[in-house]
């Protein structure tokens, strides 16, 4: 996908990453909490605070940023290898004066992604964090501890100047980064090595060990009767009813969340994107929609939560109805992800012959015929892509929800965080867990539809 920034591309990506930041967050709790299995590990120091807050981080940002750098290293020239064992260069001067200077913007992306995700994250900061007060952790005690709607905004500022700046360097890397592709580039294969290999299998190993270790603590801590006095497993911290007032209906309400985000955040990108790519006339007013479409990329979930606050909740307001309802979670939350689905529909609809429409026009067809037999079968897969990529997140979000939530309306995600904060850590794991085992789920639904769908309508790309 050619025209995405490397930040979005790597935020598009981004619902295959099923680990929550809650899930993590816990399970450094079992691992490092108070009465954790190995706590000893820290000697002394507390995992409640700038530790825990890193280690959570660390490992939630790490496949993002795996991810964009993947993505950086494959457009490898084979030429500028091959060039360089010509003149006999070592290893070493290879990696250095060509793996490293060609791949040097997509560090750069990947520095300004992790920056971006942890100055803007409250979940990991909110469970394991303490009395560590971050930018993101002080806005939620003002704005719910301490009712100061007013210093709540101030803080909130201080938290856009960052993202803000992230995302324009971000696009100032992406401009320079297509700069270095050449059209006649050779994909770069490399020479099998056995130490080398070795070495790297035994590398990454060990991370996605840790990691799946991670997942596994929190299924485990789920299924334990009373940590750490009680390890008999039970399903105990499954019975919702039991532990919450809320029960099972936290789950429902976020598969009603995920599941509106996407249907309507899917017809509403189709169409916007359409509009924009496709349509005749008003230039300056689609280029105007494209900006728009790109400003929540860069407005932290925290900031546009508070932003909602301050527009629906006005008495005067006559959409002040919707304060507190799941179509304003619904609104939230598609504006939050809207621009990465606008970005990779836009990129699928560019990919598509010119010459549709000519002959369309020419065979006096009606634009929405065209639209109806061609353009939606052919970019199928890309608005599929957007479809999950809006559920998964929509599915797993919480800062840009904290706020406008009601009683009747609490997703999982913010219910995890009531649970941990009343000490019912089990029940949070057991919540997290849930939510990890649904997002798979519809991972798996999306792989069969993807791969129908790939059959059916892009056998044009084979020939």
């Amino acid at each position: 996908m050619p025209t995405l920034s490397l930040l979005a591309r790597s935020q598009w990506r981004a619902d295959r990453l099923l680990t929550l930041a809650l899930l993590l967050a816990v399970s450094l709790i079992y691992l490092f909490g108070n009465q954790g299995m190995l706590k000893t590990w820290l000697m002394g120091e507390s995992i409640y605070g700038p530790i825990g807050i890193l280690l959570g981080l660390g490992f939630w940002c790490f496949p993002h940023a795996l991810m964009l750098l993947c993505t950086t290293l494959g457009t490898a020239d084979a030429r500028l290898y091959e060039a360089a064992r010509v003149l006999k260069l070592p290893s070493w001067r290879r990696f250095v004066l060509i793996t490293l200077a060609n791949a040097r913007y997509g560090i750069l992306s990947a520095l300004v992604l992790v920056f971006t995700l942890a100055v803007c994250d409250f979940a990991v900061a909110k469970v394991i964090g303490g009395q560590y007060s971050l930018l993101a952790t002080d806005i939620f005690k003002q704005v719910v501890g301490q009712q100061n709607f007013t210093m709540g905004a101030v803080t909130s500022v201080f938290l856009l100047l960052p993202a803000l700046l992230a995302f324009g360097l971000d696009r100032w890397l992406a401009r320079r980064q297509r700069g270095q592709l050449a059209s006649n580039a050779v994909i770069y294969r490399p020479v099998p090595h056995a130490l080398r290999d070795g070495c790297c299998l035994i590398f990454c190993s060990l991370i996605a060990l840790f990691i799946v270790t991670l997942i596994g603590v929190a299924i485990y801590g789920s299924l334990i009767s009373f940590w750490p006095w009680d390890l008999t497993l039970s399903l105990r911290h499954y019975d919702f009813a039991s532990t919450t007032p809320y029960g099972w209906q936290p789950w429902f309400n976020s598969l009603t969340l995920a599941a509106g985000v996407a249907l309507f955040g899917s017809a509403l990108v189709m169409l916007g994107s359409y509009l924009v790519e496709k349509g005749d006339g008003f230039g300056w007013l689609r280029r105007l929609i494209s900006l728009l479409g790109l400003l929540p990329m860069a407005v932290p979930g925290m900031v546009l939560g508070l932003g909602y606050i301050f527009f629906f909740n006005q008495p005067g307001n006559p959409l002040a109805l919707l304060y507190g309802t799941m179509a304003l979670l619904v609104i939230n939350s598609l504006c939050h992800y809207y621009t990465v689905g606008q970005m990779t529909m836009q990129a699928a609809l560019k990919q598509l012959p010119s010459e549709i429409e000519t002959v369309a026009s020419s065979l006096k067809l009606p634009r929405y015929l065209t639209f109806w037999r061609i353009t939606l079968p052919v970019c199928s897969p890309a608005l599929l892509d957007v479809a999950i990529y809006l559920f998964v997140n929509a599915l797993t979000t919480t800062s840009a929800l904290v706020f406008l939530y009601s009683p009747d309306t609490l997703p999982a995600a913010i219910a995890i965080l009531n649970l941990d904060d009343a000490g019912q850590t089990g029940s949070a794991a057991a919540m997290a867990v849930l939510l990890l085992f649904t997002a798979m789920a519809a991972k798996g639904v999306y792989f069969l539809l993807s791969h129908r769908l790939g059959r059916r309508t892009q056998r044009w790309r084979q020939r």
